[in-house]
């Protein structure tokens, strides 16, 4: 399985400085996410899958999250972001694929995979080499769903958003690859971020924290359409059973 042409380079030039400060304030919240799921293991190295422009590694560096750090990532930018950054406790920084990993069988104990699998044109395929080097799992996805979702098409395709979950819907889609369900988070963007990504539009803040609130008192909602979902999942020996 090969990346597609034009998704490689939409990519590979995709991370510069002017996007650091927001990359760098969502990351604070997913590293707090991906060290709250992951409590409940025992972990001595790990590896981010599509680390991006290294936001995320960085947050759980300075978090003194683990002393074994590793990432792949599809980007060369990203790549140049990542060490530029000198994170500490950081090893191996490599150029991959997008679909094929290059580690053996069982190498690392936790992989994250935080904001990647929205992007990804053959989600099962990377899942499934996520599985194959790993025994834990934490992983992140956007929840842009709604009723009328493909009204959006073009906002959500202008930064590469190809799949779109429900957290119900994510949990089928690793579930169904064999995945075990451990824990997991529904939350909603924090206010740092949410002012970043309004800027001066005060009228769709303020709109986007009462509409946050409304569903936050209730829990079934908050279950159905949180800002993002987190969750730690474990392999499980089994194949993908149809009929």
């Amino acid at each position: 399985m090969q990346l597609s042409e034009n998704i490689k380079d939409s990519y590979s030039s995709q991370y510069n400085e002017g996007s650091v400060k927001w990359r760098n304030t969502g990351a604070r919240y997913k590293a707090l996410n991906i060290i709250e799921l992951s409590k409940s293991i025992q972990f001595k190295n790990v590896l981010e899958v599509g680390a991006g422009e290294g936001s995320v590694l960085n947050w759980l560096s300075q978090l003194n999250f683990c002393d074994d750090l590793n990432c792949i990532e599809i980007s060369e930018s990203g790549i140049e972001q990542i060490k530029s950054k000198n994170i500490k406790n950081l090893h191996d920084v490599l150029l991959f694929d997008g679909y094929q990993i290059p580690y053996p069988d069982n190498h690392f104990d936790l992989v994250v995979c935080s904001h990647v699998l929205e992007h990804v044109e053959h989600e099962r395929m990377l899942l499934r080499e996520i599985k194959r080097v790993s025994k834990y799992q934490i992983f992140e996805v956007p929840i842009d769903f709604s009723f009328y979702v493909d009204r959006k098409l073009t906002h959500f395709l202008s930064y590469g958003h190809i799949n779109i979950y429900t957290p119900s819907l994510f949990r089928f889609l690793l579930k169904s690859e064999n995945f075990e369900v451990k824990d997991d988070i529904n939350y909603f963007y924090h206010d740092d971020v949410l002012k970043l990504l309004y800027g001066k539009n005060k009228s769709a803040y303020y709109i986007t924290k009462i509409k946050f609130a409304l569903l936050n008192m209730v829990p079934f909602l908050r279950g159905i359409k949180p800002s993002s979902y987190a969750v730690l999942t474990q392999k499980t020996d089994k194949q993908l059973s149809i009929f």
